[in-house]
């Protein structure tokens, strides 16, 4: 769907029926609407391109060189090289004014493409020593085009920006994919955050978005509050004494501590949280543990995931597991170690004021098509950003409603696709919220 049809499918209620006072000026939203209008169609070929050439994360050379050079050419300063393989674009509006950030991620997943598309994916790469299929599976190669079009309907609103925009294109959101990254370096947000990217001039807000199924395009999901959840990878040693299995009271048996420790781990979220306040999950994804039916092995290897709300109720979980793990092993003889990888992500939580200031926006660009968002127990590092500086982060519905969202494969699917009409949306929105915010007090 290009631009003009979306436009009279929105236009209508735009500037009229909405039932509270607009929060951008109706001349500055048709002077957005009009640039967009004309870098719409290179919008949806730097998507194309990008999701053609799709990179992992801390590998997106080509990608962060053809942002960069964009953000040139339209005037910017630029930053490359920001985190990693991140870039920083400042733009100087022509009033004093507050700072606002815009956030994209340009990182692909591990993920053999199976949309048919003439711009599908045949990319390969390099994922923890291995070489991979490549493919944005997630929708960043959309944030990136999205976020480029937002910096030049800016750059050509200048005089009418009352501050300053920065425009953080960040890589490996996703996590490592390189071999040589070792646990507890700082990669994506957190690699950005210490580069000073929230710094000189220091930011007021953060906004990011993220491309969804689960919503027809035109459609906004918005959420005050925690919106996506903390996510902690954790791995763990059960170790017995090996023997025979027709003899199981000459050693310590391994196996039965760890199912014992499964089912030990789940009464941490269900009998010792306050699920009243917030929901969290523990989950074992792996189990590894003996190779023949009769001989009782020497140890058993674990790795799970911890999804959490709230990052106090999160720091409880992990602290809970360790005790009860190694208590239950304890009781067996056998012994449990518990490791979290480090760092893990914290729940993206959106600013009860400044979400409540930006809702309005949010309704107007979308001809009221913004709804309340369920949460998503999904994990982003978005979150980095929001720790620093109150932000919101919402989701840009990317199916075509003709086809519905019933079917439409989600995030991460090797048939993941989107409507590129949802481009235009995405940077109608982030232009109008960065308009927005600057010129409110």
């Amino acid at each position: 769907m290009k631009f003009n049809k979306l436009a009279m499918a929105l236009g209508a209620g735009l500037l009229g029926a909405m039932s509270s006072a607009h929060a951008v000026d109706e001349r500055a939203l048709l002077d957005i609407d009009s640039h967009i209008r004309t870098v719409e169609s290179r919008m949806i070929g730097w998507r194309r391109d990008i999701h053609q050439h799709p990179e992992l994360s801390n590998q997106e050379h080509r990608t962060a060189r053809l942002v960069a050079d964009h953000l040139r050419s339209l005037g910017l300063e630029v930053k490359t090289g920001v985190g990693g393989t991140g870039v920083l674009g400042v733009l100087k509006g022509g009033k004093p004014g507050k700072v606002v950030a815009l956030r994209a991620d340009m990182d692909a997943l591990p993920v053999k493409e199976l949309v048919d598309l003439p711009f599908a994916s045949k990319a390969k790469g390099k994922h923890m020593g291995k070489e991979v299929d490549v493919m944005h599976a997630c929708g960043h190669d959309g944030h990136t085009a999205i976020l480029m079009a937002t910096a030049e309907v800016l750059a050509k609103m200048k005089d009418q920006v009352h501050g300053t925009v920065k425009f953080i294109f960040q890589p490996a959101e996703e996590g490592p994919s390189e071999a040589s990254h070792k646990e507890g370096d700082h990669i994506g947000a957190l690699a950005m955050v210490d580069a000073g990217v929230l710094d000189n001039p220091k930011v007021d807000a953060v906004f990011g978005l993220h491309l969804i199924p689960a919503f027809a395009t035109g459609t906004i999901g918005y959420r005050s509050g925690p919106i996506l959840a903390s996510g902690d990878t954790f791995s763990m040693k059960v170790t017995g004494k090996q023997t025979h299995g027709g003899f199981p009271w000459n050693g310590i048996d391994p196996i039965v501590s760890t199912a014992q420790i499964v089912m030990g781990l789940q009464t941490i979220v269900s009998r010792q949280l306050n699920l009243s306040k917030e929901p969290a999950v523990i989950s074992i994804g792996s189990i590894h543990g003996g190779n023949r039916e009769n001989i009782i092995p020497e140890s058993v290897e674990l790795l799970g995931t911890v999804r959490a709300f709230d990052d106090g109720m999160r720091d409880e979980v992990l602290k809970r597991m360790q005790v009860t793990a190694e208590s239950i092993a304890q009781s067996s003889g056998a012994k449990a170690e518990v490791k979290f990888l480090k760092p893990g992500y914290s729940t993206t939580v959106n600013d009860e004021n400044l979400s409540a200031r930006m809702l309005p926006t949010m309704k107007q660009v979308t001809g009221g098509k913004a709804v309340v968002a369920p949460k998503l127990s999904a994990s982003e590092d978005f979150s980095e950003f929001q720790k620093k500086v109150p932000g919101v982060f919402f989701f840009l519905g990317s199916t075509d409603p003709k086809k519905g969202t019933a079917t439409a494969a989600p995030n991460h699917s090797p048939r993941f696709e989107i409507d590129e009409a949802a481009l235009t949306v995405g940077a109608r929105a982030m232009t109008a919220l960065a308009l927005d915010f600057l010129n409110q007090p």
